[in-house]
C-alpha cells in the first residue's frame, strides 16, 4: 500500500455497499475496501451507480467517465472498472496492483457458484450471518445445484447450518448439517447434527431421532461430552479476562458470545 492519507475530497453523501451495510465517504476509504474485500466485487459496487457517485460527489470527471466506458465493455471485464479506482489515487504498489488484477481475472473464469460461496463465507467470517445465509440457499435453490460436485454441497450445507446455529436458529442449523450428510454420509456433519439436536430436542426425542438414524449411542455421547468440555473451556477463558478486566457489562457479553461459539455446533467452514 503506497499511503493512507486522504488526498481527495470527502462525499456530502456516502456510497452504499449494499451487501455488507458499508458507506463510503471518500475513493481511499472505496480502495480500501476494494482491496480487502475482493470477493465482494459484484454488481451492488460494478454499476453506473458508483460512477455517477465518483463523478459527482468526489468531482472526479474523468474517472467517473472512465468507468461507464468500461460498463460499456461487451466482454464485461470486471478489471477495467476495478483497476481505474487504484489508479487514481496511487493507492497500491506495482507488484499488489499485479496481484489484485490476477485475482480479479481469477474469479471471472470461476464458476459462478464457486465465486458465491467465497462471498458467502466472507460474509459469515465477517458475523454477517442473514447475507451469508442468502447466498448459500441462492446456491442450493438455483437450477445448477443437481451438476454441482458432492463435496461442494456438502461445504454449502455445513457453512449454512453453521450460520442458523450462530443465530441460534438450531431446528434450521439441523436440517442443514443433516441435507449435507445424506449427500455424502459425512461423519463431520452427523457430529455438528447430532451436537444441535438437544438445543431443541427433548431428552426422549433425542434419544429417538439417535435411533431412527442409527447413530452408535457411544459415539454420540462422546460428541456430546466433547461438546459441554468445549463450551465450559470456553466460558472460563472468558471470565479468566473478565476478572483482569474488571468490566461486568463487558463480561456478560463476553461470555454470552463464547458459550455461542463453543455451542455453534462446534464447527467452522470445512475448505475443500
Amino acid at each position: 500500500m503506497a499511503f493512507d492519507l486522504c488526498t481527495v475530497r470527502t462525499a456530502k453523501h456516502p456510497y452504499l455497499i449494499e451487501s455488507v451495510q458499508i458507506r463510503i465517504w471518500t475513493i481511499e476509504e472505496l480502495c480500501f475496501f476494494l482491496h480487502r474485500n475482493l470477493c465482494l466485487i459484484d454488481e451492488s459496487i460494478v454499476n453506473e451507480r458508483l460512477a455517477d457517485w465518483v463523478s459527482e460527489e468526489l468531482d472526479l470527471r474523468q474517472l467517473g467517465h472512465r468507468l461507464r466506458e468500461a460498463l460499456q465493455r461487451p466482454d464485461h471485464d470486471v478489471t477495467y472498472f476495478v483497476m481505474p479506482i487504484f489508479a487514481q489515487t496511487g493507492y497500491l504498489q506495482q507488484d499488489e496492483l499485479k496481484r489484485v488484477r490476477k485475482k480479479l481475472m481469477e474469479a471471472q473464469v470461476r464458476p459462478e457458484e464457486e465465486n458465491a460461496k467465497m462471498k458467502a463465507d466472507y460474509l459469515l467470517s465477517c458475523g454477517k450471518n442473514a447475507a451469508a445465509c442468502t447466498i448459500y440457499r441462492r446456491i442450493l435453490d438455483g437450477g445448477t445445484a443437481g451438476k454441482l460436485r458432492t463435496g461442494f454441497l456438502e461445504a454449502v450445507w455445513n457453512n449454512l447450518g453453521s450460520a442458523y446455529a450462530q443465530a441460534f436458529r438450531f431446528r434450521e442449523a439441523a436440517e442443514c448439517f443433516l441435507s449435507g450428510e445424506r449427500l455424502g454420509h459425512s461423519r463431520e456433519l452427523m457430529r455438528k447434527y447430532i451436537s444441535v439436536l438437544p438445543f431443541f430436542m427433548t431428552q426422549e426425542a433425542y434419544q429417538e431421532q439417535l435411533r431412527k438414524l442409527e447413530v452408535d449411542a457411544v459415539w454420540a455421547g462422546e460428541v456430546q461430552k466433547m461438546n459441554a468440555k468445549l463450551a465450559l473451556d470456553a466460558m472460563e477463558r472468558v471470565r479468566a479476562r473478565t476478572r483482569e478486566d474488571e468490566d461486568p457489562a463487558g463480561a456478560a457479553e463476553a461470555l454470552f458470545a463464547a458459550y455461542r461459539r463453543a455451542q455453534a455446533c462446534v464447527s467452522h467452514s470445512f475448505v475443500l
